[in-house]
């Protein structure tokens, strides 16, 4: 009679650890046989295509139910579209990762007419590395140092406006009063490197790892000069090269320009929808973080010139929610340097 009295208790609590247990276990397996995209708000052949197409490689071989890697990509506004795409259409099942300019999240909270979103509720899923900017010139331009972009026009080829490639050169104009002229247009860096070459323009301002992705030997060979790179601090690369944040000559500027060059420190990030299932984020970020540790990885980005100082998707997310943390009056002067591009 005990033991019968026991028997629906019994039974019951079966039933809750069985529901206990499932919900795991539905998570873990919910990437079977489905397939993940990666959005990349860039054409084809640059660097951060490149990148993005190798997280979209690795990252699947990390998840639960190794599901399908499939790649698109979503250039336009200087990755506003894909941005906005992310935001607003894609899927928020955590099957969609995105790759976009590392200025996105700045220009969202500085109120961009064409940005449609709110980069603190993506969520952010980890960093491969930080991304130091630099504005080059081909051997044939007559500008050598900074300084000469002081006194003399120097023609630079840029994709979108919204674009890191033509916004810094603009910032610069303005903080820093250099004579730079970008001529917007290109379709991605390797066009518009291509473009430097051909002497249709002077330079281009871009991603230094797309330099040496695209063009490893440039620099090494004198083919091309580096006048400034864009970031908080100095690449090892390039130890005698200052940064636009250390050109700037009050203590307003620099505070406007380190908080346009800590875009830098987004860098190669990645993210997925708002509104994905929190136990998908974390299964991605988890995928994310033992991606990065991987030596096949690792060994594949070194191929292509990329650096791994990876930062974790919770990190990222923290970075991000900073923005929220300025002062209204530095916020003011930074939009007022991004308007007037």
């Amino acid at each position: 009679m005990h033991s019968a009295r026991l028997g629906p208790c019994a039974l019951a609590m079966g039933w809750l650890l069985c529901l206990l247990a499932s919900g795991p276990v539905r998570a873990q397996d919910f990437y079977a046989g489905k397939t993940l995209e990666m959005i990349v708000g860039y054409a084809p052949g640059g660097s951060n295509d490149l990148y993005a197409r190798l997280v979209a490689q690795f990252i699947v071989e990390h998840i639960p139910g190794r599901p399908r890697a499939v790649v698109q990509n979503m250039p336009g506004g200087g990755s506003l579209l894909a941005a906005n795409h992310i935001f607003n259409v894609a899927p928020r099942d955590g099957t969609v990762l995105a790759a976009v300019s590392q200025g996105i999240p700045l220009q969202a909270k500085l109120g961009h007419p064409q940005a449609r979103f709110d980069p603190v509720k993506f969520n952010w899923i980890g960093r491969t590395a930080a991304s130091s900017n630099v504005t080059m010139v081909w051997r044939t331009s007559t500008a050598h140092r900074f300084e000469d972009a002081l006194t003399q026009e120097i023609t630079l080829g840029a994709t979108g406006a919204g674009s890191t490639v033509a916004l810094y050169p603009s910032v610069m104009n303005e903080i820093l009063k250099t004579r730079f002229k970008v001529i917007l247009g290109y379709k991605g860096s390797p066009e518009a490197m291509l473009a430097m070459a051909r002497g249709e323009v002077e330079g281009h301002s871009t991603t230094w790892e797309a330099v040496k992705a695209v063009n490893p030997d440039w620099v090494k060979e004198g083919k091309a000069r580096v006048l400034v790179q864009h970031g908080l601090y100095r690449h090892a690369d390039l130890p005698d090269v200052p940064t636009s944040v250390e050109l700037a000559k009050t203590p307003q500027d620099r505070a406007v320009m380190e908080v346009i060059m800590s875009a830098a420190e987004v860098g190669k990030s990645y993210f997925t929808s708002p509104g994905a299932p929190p136990e998908r984020v974390a299964i991605l970020r988890r995928a994310f973080d033992a991606m990065v540790q991987d030596p096949a990885f690792v060994a594949a980005t070194r191929r292509i010139g990329g650096d791994v100082a990876p930062m974790r998707g919770e990190e990222v997310q923290a970075m991000i929610g900073e923005l929220d943390k300025l002062s209204p009056d530095l916020i003011a002067r930074v939009k007022a340097v991004y308007n007037e591009q």
